[in-house]
């Protein structure tokens, strides 16, 4: 859709800005601490340390069914451990708080019957059923599939029966039907946007809590942000937000939508092509001021040119305007060599003290111990048993994963069912992650003896090794995941047409005998 926006120069200078800067970042708690979370988070924090503005952090949380306390703490352990510090947030409180959507609940409800009130918002009552039907009616006649506005045609009198009935309903905000919106975009100018692009956005759910975009409207100007820099897939709703923001009479935030991160062949960054976790880096041995170095580098230069640089150097050197609308290469051998130079700047002492706290979990270290114990006669024979726990990637072929008792196909979906099942496990502990392997080989058939040789190979190179489950939960999520999809590179990933067959595949085995029969 980005193609189809159109971008006029505007000139855009700070020096008569006399209000105080304040940027935020807003991570949703529903996954791993992804590097997109860090990039956009570094850009925010150094444009307003540049202005001498703060910094904020709020976490977006009103997806309730896929958001965990697990999630958050791990979101903000790795942007500490960045070096990326708020002055306001959930850990450390600030006059805006609470800073958890969930714990604002209360406040959002009040500002959609306000839009009603003023004749900005209305109700719709159209169950998911109908919605559907209307979509595949619009997709049948060759339209843009769009809420038909169907809910402004109720009178005023139906509108109140069907509320005093308990009719289940949603609250959507009124949008203009022709005409073009004008966006002006920090790094890209005016921005035009035809309003026949932009949907009835919902704004209040049938279970009272609010959408995305009506709780960030309401935060960002009661937190009293004037500023937004997010990724450019947010450039589509920005229409929304500027209407909410005119329907409230409140001045909108200036916008700036940065550049999405890229895979090499210049798709989307994505887990399935680039390790995207914060944290595996960390684990693998990436050096947190290496990390935000490379990060500060993605469509970002110093006006030098020079690479490497800290973050406060960044943050003297600051400008906007020096972001390039390109979408940035995540070039996982380019960070390589980048935390290469860091490490070759430090004192041997220096690098000692980093080995040793890269590594220095006592409990993870005694898990190690515990797990070669049974297996060594000498303290030197600990390097060969426990190497793997250290190492970057096993070091593994397609032939090791032949198998006399399995297909070729039962290998490859073993590895792309536990991969699918581990990643929405955030209770990451011997208990859960066998289970969840246990479950898969029983509901593949599979004995486990035969079932758990592919995750040796895949966890420690090679099946004569520590026991395996216990390996995963030590190793901790994000390389276990590294080392699953490697594994699965290696011996055949699914095409996409493939991915979508086994994802019924992977769900019909989690369902009752009988009801995976029917389903299939």
């Amino acid at each position: 859709m980005i193609g189809l926006f159109r971008y006029n120069s505007l000139s855009l200078s700070f020096e008569n800005i006399v209000m105080t800067i304040r940027t935020r970042i807003a991570p949703s708690p529903t996954g791993f601490p992804h590097v997109g979370t860090a990039y956009i988070a570094l850009f925010n924090m150094c444009f307003a340390k540049k202005h001498g503005g703060e910094f904020i952090l709020r976490i977006e949380d009103t997806d309730q069914l896929r958001s965990t306390p697990e999630s958050e703490k791990m979101i903000l352990d790795s942007l500490r451990w960045l070096g990326l510090n708020w002055s306001e947030g959930p850990d450390v409180g600030g006059p805006h708080a609470p800073y958890r959507q969930s714990e604002r609940m209360h406040i959002y409800k009040q500002y959609a019957l306000d839009l009603i009130e003023k004749g900005h918002a209305f109700y719709c009552f159209a169950t998911a059923e109908e919605l559907d039907q209307m979509r595949e009616e619009q997709q049948a006649r060759g339209e843009t599939q769009k809420y038909d506005g169907r809910g402004l045609k109720l009178t005023q009198e139906e509108v109140q029966r069907r509320l005093a009935a308990g009719e289940p309903h949603v609250i959507r905000m009124k949008v203009p039907e022709e005409g073009v919106c004008k966006i002006n975009d920090l790094l890209r100018g005016e921005v035009e946007i035809p309003w026949a692009q932009v949907d009835m956005q919902v704004l209040l759910k049938t279970d009272g809590l609010p959408t995305y975009h009506l709780a960030n409207v309401v935060d960002d100007h009661l937190m009293e942000i004037t500023h937004v820099l997010r990724g450019e897939e947010w450039l589509p709703s920005a229409p929304k937000h500027q209407l909410l923001y005119q329907y409230f009479g409140w001045e909108m935030p200036t916008l700036c939508h940065m550049p999405l991160l890229r895979n090499p062949d210049k798709s989307k960054l994505s887990k399935r092509k680039n390790p995207t976790s914060i944290n595996y880096y960390r684990d693998i041995g990436v050096l947190p001021e290496a990390l935000l170095n490379y990060l500060g580098r993605m469509g970002w230069s110093m006006p030098d040119e020079r690479e490497v640089f800290t973050l406060n150097d960044m943050v003297e050197h600051f400008d906007v305007k020096r972001v390039s609308l390109g979408g940035p290469i995540f070039d996982v051998e380019k960070l390589n060599w980048l935390n290469g130079q860091w490490i070759k700047s430090l004192t041997p002492g220096q690098l000692l003290d980093r080995l040793l706290s890269w590594k220095s979990d006592r409990n993870t270290l005694e898990d190690i111990a515990a797990a070669i114990q049974p297996r060594i006669h000498l303290l030197s024979e600990a390097v060969n048993w426990a190497g793997f726990y250290f190492n970057h990637m096993p070091q593994i072929s397609k032939e090791q994963f032949e198998s006399k008792k399995l297909t070729e196909e039962q290998v490859r979906q073993s590895l792309q069912f536990a991969i699918w099942r581990l990643e929405s496990q955030f209770t990451w502990n011997n208990d859960t992650v066998s289970q969840i392997l246990m479950d898969l080989a029983n509901q593949m058939n599979i004995k486990l003896r035969d079932f758990m040789p592919t995750f040796f190979i895949a966890i420690a190179g090679s099946t004569s090794s520590t026991p395996v489950m216990q390996s995963m939960v030590t190793l901790g999520p994000d390389l276990t995941f590294a080392r699953l999809r490697h594994a699965l590179e290696i011996v055949g990933a699914p095409s996409k047409k493939e991915a979508k067959v086994w994802e019924k595949l992977n769900e019909s085995l989690k369902l009752p005998k009988n009801d995976a029969i029917e389903q299939a």
